[in-house]
């Protein structure tokens, strides 16, 4: 299997004021020597990420998509404050290095963050990892390790305990999300992504101690040494992270995860991801629990939850196909998935409720 291509030319209709840019950079980051050269991060779905090179020195420059913005998303600022501060306490967070917020450079706020060198997870197991054995569990359970470690961060050691609000932040997420939906809703749809937010709501859990929460934990966002499937060197795409219930992020995890149980018509997010011999949703629990310490109740609703985020997301990018805001032919896809997502959303409530009632 090949693996993917890191870097790429831009896409057409993605460039950026280059000229600006460079006069940004060479005046606000130190030791920039060289011509600027630029690639795109092609594998992404939602911001729009650059390698800008001067010479041997790599930066990523991160900015949101051009179009119609969801409040509160693709939120650069929360962003570059989090990569700031974090990566003193969290080795896996890149520290940023700079935020702009004149529109006049590259047209919307910007971070530039340190480039690592290193492998991300898709489809397929790595070519340097390919000879490794259990390469696919190992894989899975440095993902579990990395996102237990992050919320054994302490949020105020690290200059981040103001960040967010944990008093009420289930209630708030979901409020957003649905308020975020309600913008995009298609309007021949058949009401059951309304019907699934409406049951998350009615049966929202009480949540235990708050951490810092990254808000799109997954195995794509996480990077490998290219022979070490043990250990996570970094984490990416930081512009959501708040302080808040950790479970959502081991929710968002699980509804990326494939499963050995997942009859036929269960959607994968990741096409591909069900080859790479991860472990088990069960064991993905398990070990979060060993990792962390913390009670797991309720995680029937946290995935579910999950799958509520990637629904709106999802639905997000699809509007802004059709709205021409992206040339990025995958995003027209993207509005197929919803109808399969949101069914398997409310069977894992199903699950729940069946499993509840029969006392197991």
């Amino acid at each position: 299997m090949v693996d993917r291509q890191e870097t790429a030319p831009v896409r057409a209709g993605e460039e950026l004021d280059w000229a600006a840019l460079e006069a940004y950079l060479r005046a606000n980051v130190t030791g920039l020597q060289g011509e600027m050269t630029v690639l795109q991060f092609p594998n992404g779905s939602a911001n729009l990420t650059y390698q800008v090179s001067f010479g041997d020195r790599r930066l990523v420059v991160r900015r949101p998509p051009f179009g119609v913005l969801a409040p509160g998303a693709h939120d650069m600022r929360r962003e570059y404050r989090a990569l700031s501060r974090l990566y003193a306490g969290y080795p896996r967070a890149p520290r940023a290095f700079s935020f702009c917020e004149d529109p006049s450079v590259v047209g919307s706020d910007f971070l530039v963050v340190e480039y690592r060198p290193g492998i991300v997870v898709w489809d397929a197991i790595p070519d340097s990892m390919s000879d490794l054995p259990d390469a696919g569990r190992r894989i899975g359970f440095a993902v579990v390790d990395a996102l237990a470690d992050l919320h054994a961060v302490d949020p105020v050691a690290v200059g981040l305990g103001d960040l967010g609000r944990p008093d009420g932040f289930l209630t708030r997420q979901l409020a957003g999300w649905r308020k975020r939906w309600d913008a995009v809703a298609p309007e021949d749809g058949d009401g059951q992504a309304e019907q699934l937010s409406d049951r998350l709501a009615a049966r929202m859990p009480v949540s235990g101690p708050p951490a810092l929460v990254h808000n799109d934990f997954k195995i794509d966002n996480c990077q490998f040494a290219p022979n070490d499937p043990d250990q996570v060197v970094s984490v990416f795409d930081w512009d959501m992270t708040t302080l808040g219930d950790p479970l959502v992020d081991l929710g968002t995890l699980l509804n990326y995860w494939p499963d050995p149980s997942d009859g036929p018509d269960v959607v994968l997010i990741v096409p591909g991801v069900d080859r790479l011999g991860l472990p088990t949703r069960a064991e993905v629990v398990e070990r979060y629990r060993e990792r962390s310490g913390r009670q797991i109740a309720d995680i029937d609703w946290y995935e579910a939850y999950g799958r509520w985020k990637t629904i709106v997301i999802l639905q997000q990018l699809y509007a802004r196909y059709l709205r021409g805001e992206t040339t990025d032919e995958r995003m027209g896809t993207r509005g197929a998935q919803v109808v399969a997502l949101t069914r398997s959303a409310l069977d894992v409530l199903d699950r729940s409720e069946v499993a509840g009632s029969t006392g197991r």
